[in-house]
């Protein structure tokens, strides 16, 4: 009997090794399963966090109006604005622009006319006459062909800003035309513009309608994947449109205006301090 357990000890222990084995075996592809699930999950989660947070500011819902520093804030349904009384003009006007806007639409063009809803009165037309400069669109009547009314209330005294004729027919139209192209091309922008209001301004008219140096114009895609800037001197000018590029946060410290203020900080401080124009196409 001894030697017959004395062999049976070595089988014995071979078999206890081999179950050891396997056992350590399949806690190695368990655990690697589990890794493997658990990175799948947070991966998952990550896209979605994602997902949700381009969400917040590519819906229709998204507040993208800048602040304003006058607090008067006034919504036509063809943009909204904010107006700054001092200058009898708007800081900003904002709205949305994307290829329903757009139409060859021969509409009949309207007179200006003053803005009732500004409680203070807007700059009357008159101020414009024989004073040397045109009564600059800064919500383009071009951009609001979806139906009349919208393109009616960008005659509104309060969607303008006195601007040299070559300037407005020649580099700022220039500018103009490139954002409707960029909203068919990128499937909608968020559109805010104005002058640069800052002290001791050229006026004209009774009223001392301010006559701004420079003319800005901030973009961001409805899709919230980039934003730029332009700051255009008040003159006539030839040169490529992208030499007018800067940084949204030059254009904030011109104005005291925060534009896209409702975007996640992370986003609006990445986008906002870029100035390189090369993710647009400027052909």
């Amino acid at each position: 009997m001894p030697v017959v357990i004395a062999m049976k000890r070595p089988v014995f222990l071979i078999k206890l090794l081999l179950v050891f084995f396997f056992l350590f075996s399949c806690d190695k592809k368990a655990t690697k399963a589990i890794e493997a699930s658990f990175s799948g999950v947070a991966e998952k989660e990550i896209m979605t966090d994602a997902d949700s947070t381009t969400a917040t500011f590519t819906t229709a819902n998204f507040d993208y109006f800048p602040t304003s520093t006058t607090g008067v804030v006034i919504n036509h349904d063809a943009y909204s604005f904010s107006y700054a009384e001092p200058y009898e003009q708007a800081e900003w006007v904002a709205y949305t622009l994307t290829k329903d806007d757009l139409s060859n639409r021969d509409f009949k063009r309207p007179l200006f006319i003053e803005d009732k809803d500004v409680k203070s009165g807007s700059a009357s037309w008159r101020n414009y006459k024989q004073s040397g400069y045109d009564k600059g669109h800064l919500c383009p009547a071009g951009d609001r062909k979806k139906n009349y009314k919208m393109f009616e209330e960008t005659f509104l005294t309060s969607n303008i800003s006195p601007q040299l004729h070559h300037f407005n027919d020649g580099v700022w139209n220039r500018l103009e035309q490139k954002v409707r192209y960029w909203a068919t091309k990128y499937d909608g922008l968020y559109v805010v513009t104005g002058g640069v209001l800052s002290e001791n301004l050229k006026t004209i008219g009774k009223e001392n309608v301010a006559v701004p140096n420079y003319f800005y114009k901030v973009l961001m895609t409805k899709k919230g994947d980039k934003m730029i800037g332009f700051l255009v001197p008040h003159a006539i000018s030839d040169r490529p449109l992208y030499e007018f590029v800067v940084d949204v946060d030059t254009i904030e410290k011109l104005t005291g205006i925060d534009f896209f203020p409702q975007l996640p900080d992370a986003i609006e401080n990445k986008f906002e301090k870029n100035s390189d124009y090369k993710a647009w196409s400027f052909n």
